[in-house]
Parts: structure tokens; sequence; C-alpha cells
């Protein structure tokens, strides 16, 4: 497990993915996030380390008792379920998924992208001004891209002339400084810059 603070109160940690057997696109390791916000505790797609599971849980469980607030799980995206459903049982948290929607925490807004099978969601944190993405946008190369390779035969085309575009205007009016992706290193500072050049 490799933890990062990316700010104060925004979090990102790395683990190893159980099923990475089975990945051809990406290396063992992803990203979860953990963010402190003025009304709650946000973790977006957790995946609990099965290496150093005692040493999360202790640093977790310290930051949720300090807080005090309610816990809400975000997911990304449904084959990110990873260890949602500990997480929820833990600290009796709610759950928002893209495809059921519901109320977002104070603080948080979600841009949501539906394919053919499968509806995903980019959370921006208003606190921490960071754009959060599961698989919509991957790190590379000291920025970030839209991994169009990644999207299914028949939705690649789509990507690259419907999607691109859609995003590019979607998110060109947010204030965001930080990029924090699951996949690759996230972007830290210039946000605004990297997604324009991603998604030009």
């Amino acid at each position: 497990m490799e933890v990062q603070e990316l700010r104060p109160g925004l979090w990102r940690w790395t683990a190893s993915h159980p099923e990475w057997d089975h990945a051809e696109q990406w290396g063992p390791e992803v990203g979860s996030v953990y963010a402190e916000l003025a009304d709650s505790l946000v973790v977006v797609d957790p995946l609990v380390p099965d290496d150093e599971e005692d040493l999360f849980w202790s640093a977790l469980d310290r930051d949720v008792e300090r807080l005090d607030l309610p816990v809400h799980v975000l997911l990304t995206v449904h084959w990110h379920e990873r260890s949602v459903a500990t997480v929820l049982d833990r600290y009796k948290a709610t759950l928002w998924r893209p495809e059921a929607k519901g109320e977002l925490p104070a603080g948080v807004q979600a841009e949501i992208v539906r394919g053919s099978d499968w509806v995903e969601a980019l959370f921006f944190l208003e606190r921490h001004r960071a754009l959060i993405s599961g698989d919509l946008l991957i790190g590379t190369n000291g920025g970030i891209e839209l991994p169009v390779r990644w999207f299914p035969k028949g939705e690649q085309e789509w990507a690259e002339q419907r999607l691109r575009p859609e995003l590019r205007e979607r998110l060109a009016e947010l204030p965001v400084e930080l990029v924090v992706v699951s996949h690759g290193d996230p972007v830290l500072e210039n946000g605004a810059d990297a997604l324009r050049r991603a998604l030009a």
C-alpha cells in the first residue's frame, strides 16, 4: 500500500487489485480516494489492501472517529465495487452509485457518462478542487488521457468522436486543480490544463 496526501484532508492510496491476473490494460496497483468535506467524510472506490489490512483499518477508524461525520462511499463504476460492502458495513456508510444516482454529499458534483451497458461518474470535490476518475481518465506520461483503447470495440469511435468533445465541454467550467485517477499517477497541479490537453 502506498499512501499519498494530496492536500490537507485529501488522500490517495493504492493497493494491488485482487483480479489483476485478468486485467490486460493496467498494472496491478489501483487507486482509491479519502476526502474530508465540510459535512462528511467521503471514500471513493475503496480497495482495502490485503497485505496491510490492520494498518489500513486502524488509520481509517482513527479518522472517522476524529471527524465524527457521516461516511459516504462513492462508486465511479460498478466494476470498482472492490471493498465497498466492507466499508459500508463497518461505518454504517451511505453508498452513491452512478446507475442509481440519489443525493450526493454537499460539496460533491458528479458528471455521468452512459455507455452501451455501463454507467460511470466523474466526481468533482469542490473543497479540494479535485476531479476524481475511475476509468474514464487515466494517468500517463505525467498527464492524463481518455483511454479510448479501453472501450469496447463498438464504442471506441463513439468515445473518440462524441464523448471526447462532450467531456471537454462539460468539464470546461470546473475550477479543477487536481485530477486524481484510479490507474496511473494523479495530476497534482494545473489540472484544468491537463484536462484540456487530454480532451483536445
